[in-house]
C-alpha cells in the first residue's frame, strides 16, 4: 500500500488532502520542485521497474529521481489514493524536433478531474520542460504552467501541449485524451531505457525545475534558466565534479567514485 505520509514527507507537502484544484496544484508543485527527472539508473547499468512499489522505493524512500514511467505514475497513485479520478495518458515526444520526424509514443502523462475545476492536465516527468503546475484542460489559452508560458491546442484528432520561447510557441508533445492500458506504458518504457536507439541510452539527462529557476544536465553540458530569461551555461570538466553538481543541485547523492556509462563522443578529459 502506497504510503501517503512519507510521499508528503518526501516533498514537503503539508496541505489540504481534499480532491481540489488547490491540492492537484500544491502536491504538483512541491513534487516538482523536490523530486528531479533523471536516466540515471540506466548509464548505470540497471533496468527502470514501473511497478508502484518499486518506484515508491527509489523515488520517496531512496530520495532519487526518475523518469515519466516513474514520476507520473507515482503522482497518479497518489492522487487517486486522495479520491481524484485520474486516467494515465500517452504521448509522442516533439519538443526542439523536425516535424517530419516520427516519434515513438513514450512520454507518461495525466488526466485528473478535481472537484471544483474539472479536467486538468497533470505532468511532472518531462525534464526540461516539465510543468510547473497543473493545466486545465482547455484549449487555445495561454496559462502559467512553468516558467514558461503553455497552451493547450487541438490539432485533427491530437492534443498539443506548447510552450512559449520570446515570441514562439513550441510543441511540447502531443497526446490524444484515450485511457492507456498499463501493458502501453511497460512497452514504451522497455522501448525508452532498453532500446540501442533511445535517447535516454545515449545521453546522461537530469532536470529539476524550481520557482525561479530550472536546472539542466545533458551529459556534460550544466545548465540554469532563470525565470526572467537568463540561461547560464557550464561545461563539466571531471566525472568527479559531474557528481558534486548531482548532489548540489538536483539532490541526487552518488559515492565519488560513481562513474556513469556516457557515450564515446562525450568522454571526461583525462
Amino acid at each position: 500500500m502506497l504510503d501517503l505520509d512519507a510521499y508528503f514527507a518526501r516533498i514537503g507537502y503539508q496541505g489540504s488532502r481534499a480532491p481540489t484544484i488547490a491540492t492537484l496544484a500544491g502536491i504538483h508543485t512541491r513534487h516538482a520542485q523536490t523530486i528531479p527527472f533523471e536516466n540515471l539508473d540506466i548509464l548505470l547499468g540497471r533496468r527502470i521497474q514501473i511497478d508502484l512499489p518499486s518506484i515508491e522505493r527509489k523515488l520517496v524512500h531512496d530520495c532519487r529521481g526518475g523518469y515519466c514511467f516513474e514520476q507520473n505514475a507515482l503522482l497518479g497513485a497518489v492522487l487517486g489514493a486522495l479520491g481524484f479520478t485520474v486516467t494515465p495518458l500517452i504521448g509522442r515526444v516533439r519538443w526542439q524536433l523536425p516535424p517530419e520526424l516520427a516519434t515513438p509514443p513514450v512520454h507518461q502523462l495525466l488526466r485528473v478531474e478535481t472537484s471544483d475545476a474539472g479536467s486538468c492536465l497533470a505532468d511532472v516527468g518531462f525534464g526540461s520542460m516539465s510543468l510547473f503546475q497543473p493545466l486545465r484542460l482547455e484549449f487555445d489559452r495561454e496559462q502559467a504552467g512553468c516558467l514558461e508560458p503553455r497552451r493547450l491546442v487541438r490539432r485533427g484528432d491530437l492534443v498539443v501541449h506548447q510552450a512559449k520561447l520570446g515570441d514562439t510557441w513550441g510543441d511540447v508533445y502531443t497526446f490524444t485524451l484515450t485511457a492507456v492500458p498499463g501493458v502501453d506504458f511497460e512497452v514504451s518504457n522497455w522501448f525508452t531505457c532498453s532500446h540501442p536507439q533511445s535517447a535516454f541510452l545515449q545521453n546522461l539527462r537530469a532536470s529539476r525545475t524550481l520557482a525561479d529557476r530550472r536546472h539542466t544536465l545533458l551529459n556534460r553540458e550544466f545548465t540554469t534558466r532563470h525565470a526572467d530569461g537568463r540561461v547560464e551555461k557550464h561545461s563539466l570538466a571531471t566525472a568527479d565534479e559531474l557528481v558534486a553538481v548531482l548532489s548540489e543541485f538536483f539532490g541526487l547523492h552518488f559515492p565519488p567514485a560513481t562513474r556513469f556509462n556516457l557515450r564515446p563522443d562525450v568522454p571526461w578529459p583525462t
